[in-house]
């Protein structure tokens, strides 16, 4: 099964050379993540509650 995804973003803070991941939601809810440089490549696909703790410990490393 190929899940569909919506509109790929990236961050407005990410490096001119390409070297970064985007983010979408894909139609059933999921989030996923791949390579921005290689959009064929693997996605990988997180729970809505994956991706916010995944997020919670980011923001909370950073500060």
């Amino acid at each position: 099964m190929t899940t569909q995804y919506l509109t790929w973003c990236k961050s407005s803070l990410s490096e001119a050379n390409g070297a970064c991941i985007e983010v979408a939601r894909s139609v059933h809810g999921t989030i996923g993540v791949r390579d921005s440089k290689q959009n064929s490549s693997l996605i990988l696909d997180f729970t809505h509650q994956a991706w916010a703790t995944f997020m919670q410990a980011v923001r909370s490393a950073g500060s």
